[in-house]
């Protein structure tokens, strides 16, 4: 992955300033032209993308887009590693309701790498100038139209200047927020409680110390979580026990006994290969939370180009894995119990984020449980991207043109009635 200063930062600034006056146009005309250039590819580290199943399939997640074609001045790119089935394009499109289904596929334009390679899409884009040239030509004019991504990188920024339009999604430049070090720091300027641990860890030897540490600081601590700084949905984890650890917990000790007792949560890693990804990454180490009742919930928010802090949705999240930390699906919206809450801790950590001059979606994860003074949420991480509860989102407004009522917390149908949905990205044939 290339340095985010590798891209011509001079040339992305002067593309982002597009984006406040595109996005008051819209508001005000709804009918204004616009083309959306999406591409959907994840570009995140490729050993754990590699162990996610089905990860090729990711791609389609985002053909939610496509809901942007009823309004019948919006023109949509989409490309893709390899071309997509067009029984499914023909499927969503049968959804894009108030426009005839001609008039939304004449203004949706497909194309492809033809590359199914684990590289990321928008490298393979960078690498087919051809391809960046019918992407340019499909576009036609630059001056209403934007990048749409699920991360964004440096790739994404260099991909954006390519093409010579904006990138709706965080400068690259801030990528720190979004790891798990940038997370804890964020959620302490916020005033939101964390768990306690350590960030910005550079090998096993700071590890093994951070360990010691937290057990010296929690003599009952069982077990504590280590994470790479860029893990994805969970992959990046792994769990160190102390239950039969009998007698001190020196630092010798520890050392000498993290590769066995480190249980990583991705299938078939080893320890060597862990230790090396997080020499490359860098990361954490945190208590392991536990309690009754204890569960995931998370809120999804948005800074929009007009520098607004939108609250966009909140999910009760479903995990499994080896020790439950692997994003398997969500249900929307969260605990009722707790909606609220939610939406006030987001709020401040969205108000950091702000600040910090992020912009697009991002996600908060928390874990939660039941205490003697009511529900008590511990702020994990942040999603600096679009994820795992971004999508089914998506469509629950391309089927019903609903909004999230973050007065009710509620999710409100046109018709006033509600919705709600349990979603999957983990659907496997037995």
């Amino acid at each position: 992955m290339p340095d985010p200063h590798d891209y011509d930062h001079a040339a992305l600034a002067s593309l982002q300033t597009r984006l406040r006056p595109m996005f008051e146009r819209f508001l005000t005309e709804r009918l204004a032209p616009r083309t959306i250039v999406v591409v959907p590819g994840l570009s995140l580290d490729p050993d754990t993308l590699a162990k996610i199943d089905g990860v090729r399939h990711y791609e389609e997640r985002q053909l939610s887009m496509l809901m942007w074609l009823r309004l019948p001045n919006t023109r949509i790119v989409f490309v893709t590693s390899e071309p997509l089935d067009p029984v499914i394009i023909d499927y969503y499109l049968s959804l894009v309701q108030g426009v005839p289904n001609a008039h939304a596929r004449a203004r949706l334009t497909l194309l492809s790498a033809y590359d199914s390679s684990p590289v990321t899409l928008t490298r393979k884009i960078l690498e087919r100038p051809r391809l960046v040239a019918r992407i340019r030509a499909a576009i036609g004019d630059p001056s209403h139209a934007h990048l749409s991504v699920f991360n964004a990188t440096a790739l994404e920024a260099a991909l954006a200047v390519q093409l010579g339009i904006p990138l709706y999604a965080c400068d690259p430049g801030l990528a720190r927020w979004g790891s798990k070090s940038g997370s804890r720091e964020a959620f302490r300027a916020a005033g939101v409680e964390l768990a306690d641990g350590a960030e910005d860890l550079r090998d096993m030897d700071d590890v093994a110390e951070a360990i010691v540490a937290l057990r010296q600081r929690n003599h009952t601590l069982r077990r504590c979580v280590v994470k790479h700084n860029e893990g994805f949905s969970g992959e990046g984890n792994a769990v160190f026990d102390f239950d039969d650890m009998a007698g001190p917990v020196s630092l010798d000790r520890v050392r000498r006994e993290l590769p066995d007792r480190l249980r990583c949560e991705a299938d078939n890693e080893s320890y060597e290969h862990y230790a090396e990804k997080f020499r490359s990454l860098g990361g954490i180490v945190e208590s392991w939370i536990d309690g009754p009742d204890k569960c995931s919930p998370s809120v999804q928010m948005r800074v929009n180009p007009l520098d607004q802090l939108e609250l966009i949705s909140t999910h009760d999240q479903r995990l499994g894995g080896a020790s439950g930390q692997i994003f398997l699906g969500s249900t929307f919206p969260a605990n009722q119990e707790y909606r609220r809450d939610l939406h006030d801790a987001g709020w401040r950590i969205g108000e950091v984020l702000r600040s910090k001059g992020v912009i697009g979606r991002f996600g908060i994860d928390f874990v939660s449980y039941r205490s003697a003074a009511g529900w008590r949420h511990v702020a994990i991480e942040i999603n600096l991207r679009k994820g795992g509860t971004t999508l089914p989102f998506h469509m629950l407004q391309f089927l019903t043109s609903g909004r999230y009522d973050t007065e009710t917390a509620n999710y409100v149908t046109p018709m006033g009635t509600h919705r709600c949905y349990y979603a999957t990205d983990t659907l496997l044939r037995p």
